[in-house]
């Protein structure tokens, strides 16, 4: 499945890094430039007064933003597809554009707003629209990414979020080299039985958790069922609407989990404020490279976690954390296990301490040789 996982996504990645190019020389052209910002502002106004009265919370409006405009590109296609009935590859094309974006800026933005929305006990949205849009990221658009039901709010809170990675949690790496490609293929095919959910369902029935058990059966029923019905009404359409899909999702979530905990100390390789890494890029949606600022308070709002960081500052300092600065989290699976340059990967690093160039080679090569006896 690792491989399997690799050919479908590589295909998507060549049309979301073109069209980003494509985006980047028309965005020289200043009229068109000019004109995309005035109408994104004004979307954004929009979004914002929309906001107010239909969310929770109105600093989410970002999110809000996102999940409107999956709901009119992406549910739009997909139903005009099954409409149709023959494969029509400009809409196939479309469709993977509505989800992935250009440069996968789209599918970052939904992974960070379903992450957050796992976390909320009611969703984004108020009481008032809450029981129609309810959870509406993990419960209906997430099928058209290939994410089942419950890998949000059972699987990563109930799980994850229990074992921060440790060696009982699904998605650690620790028995990995996170810099070897080969280790990484291995662990991509291992992680599609967590995508879809039967890892964590033998998790919680290990356990004898029988509420969150019976959470995962059902969002992998619900899942199956839709997955089977796309398939039985033309096969061709599976494939592309949903297998694909669910072969990208395993393959960009393996890629964030191999390095959201990479480098785990070998003295302390439970310790999660050592193996849980932060970045701090410029285009940081909803502040998820403060990944250990999430994980030590997984019930503060976004918009606090850097003020958290500041906080965690000291504690972080004595439990080695490390800190990358300029680099998304893709980045750092490029630099780290695709090109192996822990020369880049050095120069980025934000040290505690004061440290020469050596120094820090030596510290990334001591927080990622360690492998589970």
């Amino acid at each position: 499945m690792g491989v399997a996982s690799t050919v479908a996504a590589l295909p998507i990645v060549a049309l979301s890094f073109g069209c980003y190019v494509a985006a980047m020389f028309l965005g020289k052209v200043r009229p068109l430039r000019d004109a995309y910002e005035s109408l994104s502002q004004a979307y954004d106004r929009v979004i914002e007064r929309l906001g107010k009265e239909v969310l929770r919370d109105p600093r989410d409006a970002p999110v809000l933003r996102l999940m409107i405009s999956l709901s009119l590109t992406a549910l739009p296609i997909f139903a005009i597809q099954l409409i149709l009935g023959k494969l029509r590859l400009l809409l196939v094309i479309a469709f993977y554009l509505s989800l992935y974006g250009v440069r996968f800026q789209r599918f970052v933005r939904m992974f960070s707003a379903s992450h957050v929305e796992a976390h909320r006990r009611h969703g984004y949205f108020s009481e008032k629209y809450d029981k129609v849009f309810g959870r509406y990221l993990e419960f209906f658009l997430g099928y058209l990414y290939g994410n089942a039901p419950e890998l949000g709010r059972t699987a990563h809170v109930c799980l994850h979020h229990r074992e921060n990675s440790g060696p009982d949690d699904t998605r650690t790496n620790m028995g990995y080299d996170r810099t070897s490609r080969l280790d990484f293929l291995w662990y991509l095919s291992d992680n599609i039985w967590t995508v879809l959910g039967l890892a964590p369902y033998a998790y919680f029935k290990a356990r004898g958790d029988e509420k969150n058990r019976k959470r995962m059966f059902w969002g992998m029923a619900r899942y199956f069922a839709y997955f089977a019905a796309v398939f039985i009404y033309d096969w061709r359409i599976g494939i592309l609407y949903v297998l694909v899909p669910l072969l990208c999702m395993n393959f960009i979530n393996a890629i964030t989990a191999w390095v959201q905990h990479a480098f785990c100390d070998p003295e302390r390789p439970e310790d999660y404020f050592a193996n849980t890494v932060t970045v701090v890029d410029e285009v940081n949606f909803l502040n998820e490279g403060y990944h250990l600022c999430h994980h030590h308070r997984a019930s503060l709002h976004w918009t606090e976690m850097p003020v958290h960081f500041e906080r965690l500052r000291e504690r972080m300092r004595e439990a080695g954390s490390l800190v990358f600065r300029d680099m998304d989290f893709l980045g750092l699976f490029l630099e780290l296990t695709l090109f192996r340059r822990m020369d880049v990967l050095a120069e980025k690093l934000v040290p505690w301490e004061p440290m020469n160039h050596e120094q820090r080679l030596a510290l990334l090569a001591k927080r990622t040789c360690l492998r589970a006896p």
